[in-house]
């Protein structure tokens, strides 16, 4: 079986989402904040009258956060009932997976550690393989700065 990805920017690394875990890609137009949540956790914003809730990918692997929120896209996932808006730096194709999932070498940092379930091979190089479930938890406590 053939398993198509989003293919993605984040924090500076070529990721990829599954599309059977992506509702829609959409362009963030305005978030509105919520008090006392996880720095991860941007705010809220709204999809065909739903609202959704932001998660900025990069503070959730544990890297300093987006410089801006406005005009960036996300990919918009459903986890346990609840959709969310994961904040990627770019989103920019879809493309095929050439190769089963191998494990994360060294050097991405602790959160891709976590948050990659491993790397992937696709026609235009390889990627981080997202596991969204990690993205929406947020850094684990010791990524937390």
């Amino acid at each position: 079986m053939t398993q198509l990805l989003l293919m993605c920017l984040i924090a500076g690394r070529r990721a990829a989402i599954p599309t059977d875990r992506v509702l829609s890609v959409i362009e963030i137009d305005a978030v509105t904040p919520i008090p006392a949540t996880p720095d991860f956790i941007v705010g809220l914003t709204a999809l065909r009258s739903q609202a959704l809730t932001v998660i900025d990918c990069r503070v959730s692997l544990g890297f300093p956060a987006s410089e801006r929120v406005a005009g960036n896209r996300a990919a918009v996932i459903e986890h346990e009932g609840h959709r969310y808006a994961l904040l990627v730096d770019e989103a920019f194709d879809v493309a095929e997976a050439l190769t089963a999932p191998v494990p994360v070498p060294g050097g991405f940092g602790e959160g891709w550690r976590h948050a990659a379930s491993g790397m992937i091979e696709t026609e235009s190089g390889p990627a981080l393989l997202v596991d969204v479930e990690q993205l929406v938890l947020g850094p684990r406590p010791a990524e937390a700065a």
